[in-house]
């Protein structure tokens, strides 16, 4: 039965490869232990002495059962015969069916024959390994079923061992170290899990060598959680059964081989052409699981006809000899197959398959490798098989791990904080292989402790980045953040540092707050506070610390000391048994009193030495009281004298004493008092005089500086005081602690661009160092920054945060309790910038060409190259023969610069490997590792080699350029193109794409439309006329983006005329250079061109610009991230430089503007023109008519040379100045000049012009006007004629002329506003003609004239309808006794405004039924008879003379239907109007008539149908009589008559006239009177 593999024996495994349901593993480990003087495991018993000696006995002999275990396990020296294996395999399937008796036996051993003399002769080499392989093994046999092991998990904390968790095991004895192994994870694809395929057929095919082993692990036998003592004689037991056992299988053996010779003579004798069958496995590989560097071999045998053949697999791809020489060794003898690997390394773990094909058909078996990576003190290199057997003896508690790759990514750097701001530190975790079952162990630390999650410290794990957030930051959580993440028995581990500084001080000066308050020494009544000094003490000394301390579940702080303390601790004591504090600590200075430090942890005042004689329990958790009853006390006894009474410490303040309680107390609680006396005297003074202590601790303060002092303690209780304790040596009342004294020899040292490391050695005789503070000063600028806000520990620290560039120096002072040291002596400046050291090794080793006697290497840059650049690389090589490789040899003595050499003179047919080391100033880096194996042989193939040397460089955000070698081998054809490829990096291998569709002649390409934040990589293929090549390497991952702080290449052409590309850079390091480049090419000492480089700028001069120079011109600055630019001149480019050269080089004095003329307000003459600048030594030359002409009368010369303004002034222009008018300006070389030209037609308006402004001028000197006179249309539509007048005053009189007739105006204007104006109201044709005003006074008069005539008239008369038309109202619709009227209302109507009415888009014609006009200010369309045809839309056109202004209005629907029913109706009140009876005249309102005269009335009344008429009096009816006489007459004629009237005919009379249309009454009044003279007369009758 073939052995489990050792990881799956030793715990449950979750790969696939093991996971069927049938073959549960279960957990157990081997144990191991040491002493000073053997080594055995932690089953050794003498079972494993008495089979230790058994071992070596039966080696000797040749066979034995131990022999056999020690091949299972660590053989490689199979050289058997056939008959020998036949035999053993039968034995073998025997075996394996075997019940539980045989069980321990098939986990540890395989059949073997006893004529396998050939093992016992191996090397004395192996059989040591494989006795260290057996210690292990026959223990576990052996003591399976009845042996009980128990595992401990361990919590680890950091310290600087080596990369691997530790684990251990509890061992049966106590006093040994107990030693383990850790289990290697089995790693392998997702999907082909260590090469077992998915169907469920596979997985038990693959799982069938371990079916014994399951049977064994099901029984549940063997196996227990408890562990139980193991006699002597259960060991010899086992040991017999053992034994038994053995000599059963031996015999069983024996049978088995007779069996076995019988088949094979049978076989013999039988036609062979019968024997035809498939192939069979007899002997099957087992699974192994080794050690780095160890050799492995699978053994197989198998039968069938035709002979099968063989193949060899590794993850199902067949292994490939030739590409692996000296790697993979496979032999075939006598149906024997074996698979060697050398060397084997961690990642030839994987699943192994051996495959047999013949006619008949094809079967495969299965084995695992599980390569095993040491993790110990020892040198790897110990370990290999052939070099020295591995003993138990040297494994260490670290044990061994497989490797997973734990990898950071988006890391946190260096952070810095302020106290209470919130911190976030964080980590993207990157695990391969990624097993979703297997999660990682995240922890964080803080220099070396683990951090638990706190109210201060919350800890997030999402599956793929790691975080940690300080919620509220203060100086204790300033220190060295390391990250370590965990999976299985391997760990990886990443760091940072976080600083945090101090909050602003609430009062200004005031020191920073202490930090790390810790309470310690806690007792009944009692604790001592601790703390440590802040860093930064606000410019003035610290004169001491205040203690406060608050109740847990109260809010109110307490301080404790009257006085500051400058020591920092201080015992607070009146504290209250069973409760709960909180204590902080402040600061002060003469300044004032600092911030508050963080609070410390809760303390709970109680006797640590009581705890055991107390019964307390937890009450009121808010308030965090403890509750404490005691025990209930006996019979009084007075308390012994306190012993061990001792001086803990002692300072200026204080004095704290501790003692240890009676033996002598009885069961009752006891106390102290405390006494002292100055020592030499005996005169005991109690301290502690009304209350009794309760703790054993007690501070005595109150003491006098520098005296002696001895103390003693009494103890007490009920029953009485007991005698005193022996008294204390004397004591002097001062520090017992002094202030270190200043650290010595600082030295700074570079180490990145930011930082500094500093180192310092330890002041002499210091006690008690808490730590140190750092602080840096920028040299010459007298301010010291703290470096640190949390003293550290050691001698070195790397000073963060710093300016690169700038020089600083450096100081320390050390910390104790008892204060700070002076600062130390300050360091010597140094510089901040990085460090250098050797680069890294180069990788990704290439061949490049290969011919009979030489190959072309190539290989990428180092990862690292020190900080420095990397002078040149060295080619190591050396011969494989037959898989062994030779010693180095060096292929090139001096240093070649390129990635690129030709080893000469090797031998054709020969395997090669080569590695590469590469250079700096600081040294020569580690070697790359070991090459593949190539051969060197000549290459015939058609296509073109790889390109090499790819690399990407002008990184940014959306593009960037590629650049590449051409191959060293090109083919059977010159090579005609190039090919360039670009996938995401995280892209699979079919996410390739092609960048360009046509070959590329060149070497170089410019990558667009990247996406920012995107990391790619890229590939490119040669191709010639046979095809395309092998791509080359893949460039590293390169993510799009413009860095901050990224330049450009900028083109800059001086005053010389000079043309030049200059280029900036600030990340410099001392060595760093600028190449320039060519189309991508180094530009090498060409007379074309000339660098100047000064500091962090290059410049890239041309001497003679021209098309040769034309192409792409990049800069690339060494030693830096990839700093580089480029610039393109093209044709275009090029012609506009020159242009700007010839400008620089002949300069001309820009112009703002070319020489100009204009007349001035007086009618003076300017010539002027303006330069863009003019410095103080320009000057001009004034030239008419090619003649220089002077300052002077006639001329006014002036030059601005800050403004840049060149004129000249001429009082007038004359007939001789007619001519051609120059400026000459120089300015240094600098020259201009700007020409006028005034001759014929030009002149003479120009002079026109001049003589006009001369005579406006004179106008303008009395009243005039500024706006000549206009006119405008109100809104009411009257026309205003205005105009602007200036130079007014009270004296200065308007007159309005129409055709030269005053017009005469109601009121003269006031002139305030400056505008006179006439209003001229409905304005029509009989206003057209001429308007003249005049303003005059004593300084004269001006005069302006308006033409309203023509066409100005008709303009202004458009002007007007277009605002009466714009006045319009909307269309009403009105109905009237004749029909429908529509109509519109304006401010007023003129003739000009032109009417039309559309009816439904038709024009309407005017008739006598349909007709329009305009009333007053109503326009309106009449519709008489109106009928349903009149239904429709109305338009009302306005036209102004050029616009047609319309308003419309909807007569159709209800708005007919009410206008036609108003009609009708109006029509009928109109009909029944004209036909009703009336009174058409004749009767007068009033007559008056003499007494006695005839009275004679008369009137004409109408009506259709004649009207009746009757007559009234006074109201009354009245007919005709005697006296009274009524007639109508023709039916319209009506008469009243009254012969002779008398008084009582006086009255009023009324005329009805009637018919059924209506009726009309006509009133008289008739007033009859009587002479004077007859009434007198009357009277005197009377009387």
């Amino acid at each position: 039965m073939m052995s489990l593999p050792f990881y799956q024996r030793h715990h449950e495994h979750y790969d696939r490869a093991y996971r069927h349901k049938a073959l549960s593993s279960t957990v157990s480990q081997y144990q191991k232990e040491t002493k000073s003087k053997s080594a055995v495991y932690a089953q050794g018993s003498a079972a494993y002495a008495r089979g230790s000696a058994a071992y070596r006995h039966s080696s000797a002999a040749g066979f034995s059962l131990d022999s056999s275990a020690a091949y299972s396990h660590g053989s490689s020296a199979y050289d058997l015969e056939s008959a020998a294996y036949s035999y053993g395999s039968a034995a073998y399937d025997r075996s394996a069916a075997q019940s539980k008796r045989s069980a321990a036996y098939s986990l540890d051993s395989e059949a073997l024959s006893t004529s396998s003399a050939a093992y016992s002769h191996a090397s004395e080499s192996v059989n040591k390994l494989a006795a260290a392989y057996r210690l292990g093994s026959e223990a576990y046999s052996l003591g399976l079923k009845n042996s009980n092991l128990m595992i401990e998990d361990q919590s680890y904390k950091m310290s600087p061992k080596a990369k691997r968790a530790k684990q251990s095991l509890i061992s049966e004895d106590k006093e040994n170290e107990a030693l383990d192994y850790s289990v290697p994870i089995f790693t392998g694809r997702e999907v082909n899990i260590s090469g077992i395929t998915d169907t469920e057929e596979e997985r038990i095919k693959e799982s069938a060598a371990y079916v014994a082993k399951r049977n064994l692990f099901a029984t549940g036998e063997g196996v227990s959680v408890k562990k139980v003592a193991k006699t002597t004689s259960e060991e010899e037991h086992h040991e017999k059964k053992s034994r038994k056992v053995a000599i059963r299988e031996s015999a069983e053996r024996v049978a088995m081989k007779k069996t076995l010779e019988e088949t094979q003579a049978f076989h013999k004798k039988l036609n062979q052409d019968k024997l035809l069958h498939p192939p069979e496995f007899i002997i099957e590989p087992r699974s192994h699981t080794i050690w780095e560097k160890e050799n492995v071999r699978f053994n197989c045998s198998v039968a069938g006809w035709p002979e099968p053949r063989v193949t060899w697999y590794k993850n199902n791809v067949p292994i490939d000899v030739q590409a692996h020489p000296g790697k993979y060794i496979i032999q075939s003898r006598y149906g024997l197959h074996s698979l060697e690997i050398t060397e084997c390394e961690f990642d030839d773990t994987a699943q192994y398959h051996a495959s047999a094909l013949n006619v008949k058909g094809e079967v495969s078996v299965y084995a695992s490798l599980v390569v095993k990576r040491y993790k110990g003190e020892i040198d790897a290199s110990l370990l290999h098989a052939r070099n020295l057997s591995l003993s138990p003896f040297a494994v260490t508690p670290h044990g061994y791990a497989s490797r997973f790759e734990i990898s950071f990514v988006d890391k946190f750097d260096v952070a810095f904080g302020r106290e209470g701001e919130t911190m976030s530190l964080g980590c993207t975790v990157v695990i391969n292989p990624d097993i979703k079952r297997f999660k990682p162990d995240i922890e964080w630390y803080r220099n070396g402790v683990l951090i638990t999650p706190s109210k201060w410290v919350q800890m997030q794990w999402s599956g793929e980045r790691a975080s940690l957030t300080l919620t509220h930051a203060n100086k204790e959580d300033e220190g060295l953040y390391t990250l370590r993440v965990a999976m299985g028995e391997y760990y990886e581990e990443y760091s940072g540092y976080v600083f945090v500084r101090d909050a602003d001080a609430e009062i200004p000066g005031a020191p920073g707050a202490p930090l790390d308050v810790q309470c310690l020494d806690a007792n009944k009544d009692y604790v001592i506070v601790s703390w440590k000094q802040p860093a930064v003490d606000g410019g003035n000394p610290i004169l001491g610390y205040f203690i406060d301390r608050c109740e847990v579940g109260t809010s109110h702080w307490t301080q404790c000391n009257e006085n500051p303390v400058k020591f920092a601790r201080f015992p607070v004591t009146g504290l209250i048994e069973g409760r709960s504090y909180i204590f902080r600590v402040r600061a002060v200075n003469k300044a004032g009193v600092s911030l508050p430090s963080r609070v410390s942890e809760p303390v709970a005042a109680l006797d640590p030495a009581d705890r055991a004689r107390l019964r307390s329990h937890p009450s009121a958790p808010w308030t965090g009281q403890i509750i404490v009853t005691e025990e209930e006390p006996a019979e009084g006894v007075v308390p012994g004298p306190p012993t061990d009474l001792q001086v803990i410490e002692a300072t200026k303040n204080y004095v704290v004493l501790s003692w240890k309680p009676p033996g002598q107390r009885g069961h009752e609680g006891i106390m102290y008092f405390v006494e002292k006396c100055v020592a030499g005297t005996e005169d005991w003074q109690r301290v502690n005089t009304e209350i009794p202590v309760k703790s054993p601790r007690f501070a005595v303060f109150d003491l006098s500086e520098g005296k002696s002092y001895c103390f003693r303690v009494r103890c007490c209780n009920s029953a009485g005081i007991g005698e005193p304790s022996e008294a204390t040596e004397a004591t002097v009342v001062d520090d017992k602690l002094d202030i270190p004294k200043a650290p010595g020899r600082i030295m700074p040292t570079r180490n990145t661009d930011t930082s500094v490391v500093v180192t310092w050695t330890e002041p002499p005789d210091a006690k008690e160092l808490v730590g140190y503070y750092i602080e840096s000063s920028v040299e010459g600028s007298g301010r010291w920054e703290p470096c640190n806000n949390n003293p550290v520990k050691g001698t070195r620290f790397i000073c963060h945060g710093l300016t690169n560039g700038e020089k600083y120096i450096f100081r320390v002072r050390a910390v104790n309790a008892a204060g700070l040291s002076e600062f130390s002596q300050e360091s010597e400046p140094i510089e901040v910038k990085a460090a250098i050291a050797a680069p890294s090794p180069p990788y990704d080793i290439v061949v490049l060409e290969s011919v009979r006697d030489s190959m072309v290497l190539g290989w990428k840059q180092p990862e690292a190259i020190g900080g420095t650049e990397i002078t040149g690389y060295y080619v190591n090589y050396r011969e494989v023969i037959d898989g062994v490789p030779g010693k180095w040899k060096e292929a090139n003595i001096k240093a070649v610069t390129e990635r690129a050499y030709r080893i000469q003179n090797l031998k054709e047919n020969m395997v090669y490997q080569f590695q590469v080391a590469a250079a700096n100033l600081a040294g020569v880096g580690a070697p790359s590792k070991p090459s593949k194996p190539f051969k060197c042989e000549e290459w015939t193939i058609a296509v073109p080699g790889p390109p090499h040397d790819v690399k990407c460089t002008e990184v940014r955000k959306d593009s960037l350029v590629l650049l590449w070698k051409e191959p060293v081998y090109s083919g059977r054809s010159p090579i005609v193109g190039y090919y360039v490829d670009m996938k995401e990096a995280e892209a699979k291998e079919e996410h390739w794409r092609s960048v360009n569709e046509k070959p590329l002649q060149k070497k170089y390409l410019k990558i667009g439309g990247l996406t920012q934040g995107v990391s790619y990589v890229f590939r490119v293929r040669a191709t010639n006329q046979a095809g395309v090549g092998k791509p080359s390497d893949v460039t590293d991952a390169v993510i799009a983006e413009t860095r901050p702080g990224t330049k450009e290449v900028v083109v800059d052409v001086d005053d010389n005329g000079v043309i030049s590309l200059n280029f900036e850079c600030d990340q410099m390091s001392p060595d760093s250079k600028f190449i320039w480049s060519k189309n991508y090419e180094p530009i090498q000492d060409d007379p074309r061109l000339n660098i100047d480089t000064k500091g962090g700028k290059s410049k890239l001069a041309f001497k003679d610009l021209g098309e040769d120079d034309l192409g792409i011109y990049s800069c690339i600055v060494t030693d830096t991230d990839g700093v580089s630019s480029s610039y393109t001149i093209d044709e275009e480019e090029m012609k506009r430089l020159l242009a700007l050269s010839h400008e620089r080089q002949f300069p001309t004095i820009p112009l703002t503007s070319e020489l100009a003329v204009e007349i001035l307000e007086k009618g003076e003459v300017r010539f002027w023109l303006q330069a863009e600048k003019l410095s103080g030594n320009a000057k001009a030359n004034f030239v008419f008519n090619d003649k220089e002409i002077f300052n002077g009368e006639k001329y006014k010369m002036k030059v601005d040379k800050n403004t840049g303004l060149v004129e000249m002034i001429m009082d007038k222009l004359e007939e001789k100045d007619e001519g051609t008018y120059t400026f000459q300006l120089q300015d240094g070389k600098a020259t201009n000049q700007s020409s006028l030209v005034l001759i014929g037609d030009v002149f003479k308006k120009l002079r026109d012009e001049a003589d006009f402004q001369r005579k406006e001028w004179h106008r303008k000197q009395g009243p005039h006007f500024v706006d000549k006179l206009g006119w405008e249309v109100t809104d009411e539509c009257n026309v205003l004629l205005k105009c602007k007048v200036a130079n007014i005053k009270k004296e200065t009189h308007i007159v309005w002329y129409k055709d030269d007739r005053e017009i005469m105006v109601d009121e003269e204007h006031d002139f305030k506003d400056g505008v006179c104006t006439l209003l001229i109201s409905e304005f029509s044709k009989k206003d057209a003609g001429t308007y003249e005003v005049i303003l005059k006074d004593d300084r004269g008069k001006d005069t302006s004239e308006l033409q309203l005539k023509d066409t100005a008239f008709a303009d202004l008369m458009n002007e007007v309808c277009r605002r009466i038309a714009l006045s319009a109202t909307d269309l009403k619709i009105q109905s009237t006794a004749e029909g429908i009227r529509l109509y519109s209302y304006v401010t007023y109507y003129v003739e000009d405004l032109r009417v039309g009415w559309v009816h439904n888009d038709t024009q309407i014609k005017f008739t006598d039924r349909m007709r329009t006009g305009v009333t007053g200010e109503q326009i309106w369309l009449q519709i008489n008879e109106p009928t349903p045809q009149d239904k429709g839309r109305y338009i009302m056109e306005l036209f102004d003379g050029s616009t047609t202004h319309k308003k419309a209005v909807d007569l159709s629907g209800q708005a007919f239907d009410e206008a036609f029913a108003e009609f009708q109706r109006l029509k009928q009140a109109a009909i029944a109007e004209k036909n009703r009876a009336r009174v058409l005249g004749g009767l007068p309102d009033v007559v008056t008539i003499q007494e006695g005269k005839a009275l004679n009335l008369s009137c004409t009344v109408w009506g259709d149908p004649t009207p009746e008429v009757s007559w009234l009096k006074n109201e009354k009816s009245f007919v005709s009589d005697a006296n009274c006489i009524l007639k109508f007459e023709s039916g319209k004629n009506v008469s009243f008559s009254i012969s002779t009237v008398s008084t009582q005919d006086s009255g009023k009379y009324s005329i009805v006239v009637k018919n059924k249309y209506g009726t009309e009454t006509s009133d008289v009044t008739v007033s009859v009177y009587i002479p004077e003279e007859e009434r007198e007369s009357e009277q005197e009758k009377k009387q």
